[in-house]
């Protein structure tokens, strides 16, 4: 037989990460990204996928290497479609595999249960079956990294001299103990006919046939043997209690356990060290397989739903280079059935933290979202919502929006929310990206514009990327005030961008320019018929 260390490759296979060290880094929890749940509850990036054994924050990064490595994961998942339906098959079997464990765990204090052993080299065996039939063939079409390595482990594990052997060995154990339909019970008897001691004499491959008289004339076959019951000792499980019915059910089973512990005993330590290390990294592989082809689902959707996709390509963080063109919000492309309006979106010299201002519902929330789910998209090794896009990572994503659940008891609306953007400041970084949603709303706008100024002059220092959308048109008109304290003392360049207004109507466009508030409020006006010359007409009349 092949010997066990000449077959099994100890580096870990991850769909989302491209070497044993990323990948222990991440498992460490030493990933120098993250992404909170209260961002990811702003940004409704649940309304994207709903995971269940993981969350987004698991496998956000800003490692430009493993970035690379998913998306060209997702290309395969893309164009080798049975991908999806295979590894959707393997979560059935690691989930049986994972609770075999846990109840040979918990039977252990009372004696190892070989049978659970037995079970779980059988869901190994006819899982990589599975893997061997239906992934192998496509093995040829695999472009990335991680799914020619998975093809690899596989095709080494299920062509082994061992895998065969445990295959040999697995079917002839099963076939003893699966073909197992009744036991020989021997009892004997004290002087008063009273059951002194029991035990099992033989076990069969054939049950035991009633000795009924009606039964015999049934079977046409009226002769006694080894088979057929000359007198039932009681109706078996007929009004017995739940706790009789187990002891028995558990006397048998530590019967027959007993019987074939010799026969597994001497393979027990190939299933402790063989199949453990080769099921591990599967198990460990659930997640990933939930989150990758939940993943796929979306974009297939999001293209079904007309909207632009495309891989981002990826700067160094250091350069803070974000460039969309034609960029979607993909929570309201799928929520909608209308096209949506795209827009382009930089950040750059001139405009590292911008101003959005515009009309109530006219596009500001949703691309200040945009831009976010952009960044987490790539991030997470996703194509974007975009027709073409350059994005450097952020190191974390900071999001200020309204939450509806303000602290309004001890420190009111306004106090709560100077404290949430207070403790934004704690922690952010130069690499970061900033998205303030109508923050500071809950004040009037000169309170509301003096402090967004000292905000903005903060950010402005820190170096970070990030976005104000607000109706606080003073704090929009106060830029260029802004830009002449702070970029002399080294802070990055503030901009204006504008939610556009086209004859009276929102275009849900983002134009770079500088507000003008009477604009709006004349078209708004001259739609509804309270312009001046609309007014005086009326009264003409």
């Amino acid at each position: 037989m092949t010997e066990y260390n000449d077959i099994i490759d100890r580096s870990d296979i991850s769909l989302l990460y491209p070497d044993e060290d990323t990948l222990r880094r991440y498992s460490m929890g030493s990933e120098g990204a993250r992404l909170t749940d209260i961002t990811t509850e702003q940004l409704e990036l649940q309304y994207l996928m709903e995971l269940r054994t993981c969350d987004f924050g698991s496998f956000y990064t800003a490692d430009t290497e493993v970035i690379l490595y998913r998306q060209d994961t997702f290309d395969d998942m893309a164009n080798v479609p049975e991908l999806s339906d295979i590894l959707l098959k393997m979560i059935p079997f690691l989930n049986d595999i994972t609770e075999l464990r846990r109840l040979g765990s918990d039977s252990a204090a009372s004696g190892d249960n070989y049978l659970y052993s037995i079970a779980e080299v059988e869901l190994y065996t006819s899982l990589m079956e599975m893997l061997r039939d239906e992934l192998l063939p496509l093995a040829p079409k695999l472009k990335s990294k991680a799914f020619k390595r998975f093809a690899e482990r596989i095709n080494t594990l299920t062509g082994s001299e061992y895998f065969t052997n445990i295959n040999e060995q697995l079917k002839e154990l099963t076939s003893r103990v699966r073909e197992v339909k009744s036991v020989t019970i021997g009892v004997n008897l004290d002087s008063q006919l009273r059951a002194e001691r029991a035990g099992v004499l033989s076990i069969n491959n054939e049950p035991f046939k009633s000795g009924d008289l009606l039964n015999k004339m049934l079977r046409l076959d009226f002769k006694n043997d080894d088979m057929t019951c000359i007198a039932q000792l009681i109706p078996f499980r007929k009004g017995q209690s739940d706790n009789t019915q187990m002891a028995l059910n558990n006397a048998f089973n530590g019967a027959i356990t007993e019987i074939y512990r010799q026969s597994v005993r001497s393979w027990k330590k190939v299933i402790q060290h063989y199949v453990l290390d080769n099921t591990d990294f599967l198990i460990r592989m659930i997640p990933e397989i939930e989150f990758v082809t939940k993943a796929s689902d979306l974009i297939a959707k999001l293209k079904e739903k007309g909207c632009p996709m495309c891989h981002p390509v990826i700067r160094p963080i250091s350069e803070k280079a974000f460039d969309a063109k034609g960029l979607c919000n993909p929570i309201v492309a799928m929520k909608l059935d209308a096209p949506v309006v795209p827009n382009d979106f930089t950040f750059d010299e001139n405009g590292m933290i911008y101003v959005l201002t515009g009309p109530n519902r006219g596009g500001k929330s949703v691309i200040t979202c945009a831009v976010g789910h952009a960044f987490v998209m790539a991030q997470l090794g996703l194509p974007v919502c975009a027709e073409s896009c350059v994005i450097s990572p952020a190191d974390e994503i900071f999001t200020h929006f309204p939450t509806g659940s303000e602290d309004t008891i001890d420190k009111g609306r306004l106090g709560e929310e100077c404290s949430r953007l207070s403790s934004i400041f704690e922690e952010v970084t130069e690499d970061s990206l900033v998205l303030l949603d109508e923050s500071l709303s809950s004040t009037g706008s000169f309170e509301g514009a003096y402090i967004a100024s000292e905000v903005l002059h903060g950010f402005s220092m820190v170096h970070c990327r990030g976005i104000f959308s607000t109706h606080l048109h003073d704090l929009a008109a106060s830029v260029d005030s802004i830009n002449a304290e702070c970029i002399p003392a080294g802070g990055v360049r503030i901009d204006n961008l504008v939610a556009a207004i086209e004859e009276g109507s929102r275009s849900f466009k983002i134009r770079r320019e500088k507000p003008d508030g009477k604009s709006y409020a004349r078209d708004i006006a001259d739609k509804y018929g309270l312009s001046l010359d609309k007014i005086l007409e009326k009264i003409k009349n």
